[in-house]
């Protein structure tokens, strides 16, 4: 038998990916409740979080796990239910950002309270302080890594 099979890096990756698909489909549920795709609540979250609730469309694309021809389907969808609305960028006319509206600000209002109850009960909750802090960090870690665009936007810049 090949030894690299045991190897517990295969275990590691392994048990991530087992975690996160699980975890997905708990939550799947109460995102079709609200008639709302992953993806556009990752969006929604996104833009809410951020300094003046906006994001350039290519830091959105750097933050989720769309490229920038899906972040423009998924925004071109997400503008024709009212969620979100483009606005040009002042400085670059190249550039655009994607703004919650205050009816994806609702929409999301809906949704928040279930998810975090979920989020509670099959992720943070079964962890001590301890590991929730050490699995944040190491998670962190692994993310500025792997993908050092995932908060690109998310810092407030001072005015020009």
């Amino acid at each position: 038998m090949n030894k690299d099979l045991d190897d517990p890096r295969l275990t590691a990756i392994g048990l991530l990916a087992e975690a996160y698909t699980g975890l997905m489909n708990r939550l799947a549920a109460q995102f079709d409740e609200h008639r709302l795709s992953p993806v556009e609540f990752e969006v929604l979250m996104r833009l809410a979080r951020s300094p003046r609730s906006q994001l350039r469309m290519t830091d959105l694309a750097g933050q989720t796990t769309l490229s920038t021809s899906g972040v423009t389907r998924v925004v071109d969808r997400m503008e024709r239910s009212g969620m979100v609305r483009r606005e040009a960028c002042a400085t670059d006319r190249r550039s655009s950002y994607a703004v919650i509206t205050e009816a994806g600000q609702q929409r999301l209002a809906e949704v928040l309270p279930g998810h975090l109850e979920l989020v509670q009960k099959w992720y943070v909750g079964l962890l001590t302080e301890e590991q929730l802090e050490q699995l944040l960090r190491s998670l962190r870690t692994i993310r500025d890594t792997v993908n050092p665009c995932a908060v690109a936007g998310s810092e407030e810049t001072p005015p020009a």
